[in-house]
């Protein structure tokens, strides 16, 4: 029998394997899409798809009207959210006033589904809410309200933990002043909604320095360039200690004083008593807070000798050997005028300084003329508003009708009343060589600062006033030795006005004022003190004028603040401070 031999592809049951062809047949057969199966299947493939998308759709739509709800917010809070604002630091880059970030609490009317117990929530975990006036706000169509301003984080999360739908929180810039009063009257204050009121801070408004655009939300005090001023917080400091001991021992009223560098015209202390805190700056309403050196007009008395005696020399009708008849008062109508530490002699022009003779300097002015005199006085910007940095000034008072005696009474400091900070200003430029250089709050240096000045002054004149200014201060009947400290060859002129109550002069009241330059060979800063009834106290001798009060208050901040500023003591005198009062020979020269 002939064996039969089995297909190695066959099975085990010995089937026939099939063929090529019939396997795929089976493959089309097994993937092919029949008519009544694959349109279920699409079926159920698009209804997953439709409810995917659905679902993803949704959450889309969720987060788009969400996202619009927040913006909407935003662009509700815009107007009103606090700006961010540039540091502000004095000349050594100390902060004077910054930005620190809180957070104030907001509602949505429209989102608050039930108002009374809103209002019930928020006043029991913010009780000095108005009850009231939340409600009303409450009640309101409006998309954004302020329910808080500038919070604390306590209040913050016993609000957070109250969960009332519609009540949110806002991040807001809050100006803060870390040195409290000090140069209170230069920087000025914002309000709660960082916007400048007054002073330095609103001049950085006026000058579009702040963060408008961003209105608070994508920009920081970090941000913007820093406003450096031309203070010094050391002097400032200083300059305020002195003035307000000086203000308890002479029981003034009131008393302010500044530091002016002569060369650069920056004002490097200002401080004007009763100050406040721009912290809390409600205390700025008060009348008796006012900045007295820029915005208070006053007589400014015997210091305005030093213009008189100045527009004398500079006029070439006389010079520093030209002399006065003091011998008795000068009579002009029913009107006399006198001398308060009278000579009965004829004086020098140094002399008419030194002893502050009302008729020497009456005689100067009346020997110009009144249109002379005025011009003159134009020229030292004594006629008009001073405008600085700082949005507060005032106008000086003149005559409405100028006369003769006008300008014999005004030679010697009455009857004109100007800004101290006016006052300051020319008799800077008296001892800086005769250039008139417009003060400035923001530093600067001398470069800057004679590019707009006026030479107004011939240099030989200035030379002349600062010998005068210093002989005032070295001799003994010098009204100014009272702030004459050792070792800083000081100059300076005393004043005194009577203040003018219900229009007649007072004789018990008095408005002091004391000017000093250091040091008087090369001038580099002039002191100004004044003092607001001044009175008489132990060791005056029953006086209150100037060189009794201001005068010794500006001495002691001289000695406390020359080194501050780098004004080095010099305990041997210059060998020739003053060469061309020297060769013409002038009164105590020799």
């Amino acid at each position: 029998m002939t064996p039969v031999l089995q297909h190695p592809d066959s099975d085990l049951q010995g089937q026939s394997a099939p063929s090529k062809g019939s396997i795929m047949t089976h493959a089309r057969e097994l993937f092919r899409l029949r008519v009544d199966k694959s349109t279920a299947r699409v079926r159920l493939a698009s209804l997953c798809f439709v409810g995917l998308f659905g679902l993803i759709g949704g959450r889309l739509v969720y987060l788009a009207v969400t996202s619009d709800n927040s913006s909407g917010v935003r662009r509700a809070a815009s107007s009103e959210i606090s700006a961010a604002r540039p540091d502000i630091v004095d000349r050594n880059g100390v902060v004077l006033a910054t930005d620190v970030k809180m957070v104030s609490v907001f509602a949505e009317p429209r989102n608050i589904v039930d108002k009374d117990e809103a209002v019930e929530l928020l006043t029991a975990v913010l009780p000095d809410l108005d009850a009231t006036d939340l409600r009303n706000k409450l009640g309101t169509k409006k998309g954004f309200v302020w329910v808080k301003r500038e919070i604390t984080p306590r209040q913050q999360a016993e609000v957070h933990r109250l969960g009332i739908p519609g009540v949110g929180f806002l991040p807001e810039n809050k100006r803060v002043y870390p040195n409290a009063e000090a140069a209170a009257h230069v920087l000025g204050f914002a309000n709660v909604d960082n916007v400048g009121i007054a002073g330095i801070e609103k001049y950085i408004d006026s000058m579009g320095l702040q963060d408008l655009n961003g209105a608070g939300f994508a920009i920081s005090a970090a941000d913007l360039k820093p406003v450096q001023l031309s203070l010094d917080l050391r002097v400032q400091h200083a300059l305020r200690d002195e003035l307000q001991k000086g203000m308890a021992k002479f029981k003034a009223k009131a008393t302010a004083g500044a530091v002016l560098d002569v060369n650069t015209g920056e004002i490097v202390a200002l401080v004007s008593l009763p100050d406040y805190d721009p912290n809390n700056p409600v205390d700025a309403l008060t009348d008796d807070r006012i900045n007295r050196i820029n915005v208070g007009v006053f007589e400014m008395g015997s210091t305005f000798k030093a213009l008189t005696v100045a527009m004398a020399l500079d006029s070439g009708k006389y010079n520093i050997n030209s002399s006065f008849d003091a011998r008795s008062g000068l009579r002009y109508g029913k009107f006399t005028i006198g001398d308060y530490h009278a000579t009965h002699r004829v004086l020098t022009t140094p002399e008419v300084f030194v002893h502050s003779s009302n008729i020497g300097t009456a005689k100067m002015a009346l020997g110009i003329g009144v249109e002379g005199h005025k011009a003159f006085l134009r020229k030292m910007g004594q006629l008009s508003r001073l405008e600085t940095e700082l949005p507060e000034n005032a106008a000086p008072i003149i005559p409405p009708r100028w006369g003769e005696l006008n300008t014999m009474t005004i030679a010697f400091g009455h009857g004109l009343a100007v800004a101290p900070l006016q006052a300051l200003m020319a008799v800077g430029s008296l001892v800086n060589g005769g250039t008139l250089i417009k003060p400035t709050f923001l530093k600067r240096d001398e470069a800057a600062a004679r590019q707009n000045a006026v030479q107004v002054l011939k240099p030989e004149t200035s030379e002349a006033m600062r010998y005068v200014l210093r002989l005032n201060a070295s001799v003994p009947q010098g009204s100014a030795s009272s702030a004459a400290i050792a070792g800083f060859f000081v100059g300076g002129k005393t004043g005194t006005a009577e203040k003018v109550i219900n229009g007649r002069y007072s004789k018990n009241k008095n408005f002091t004022t004391f000017t000093a330059v250091v040091p008087a060979d090369k001038p580099k800063y002039v002191f100004l003190t004044i003092m607001d009834e001044p009175q008489a106290v132990e060791g005056t001798y029953g006086f209150s004028t100037a060189g009794w009060n201001a005068g010794p208050v500006t001495g002691n901040v001289i000695e406390r603040v020359a080194p501050l500023l780098g004004v080095v003591p010099r305990f041997e005198p210059p060998a020739q401070p003053f060469p061309l009062m020297s060769r013409l020979g002038a009164w105590g020269s020799k």
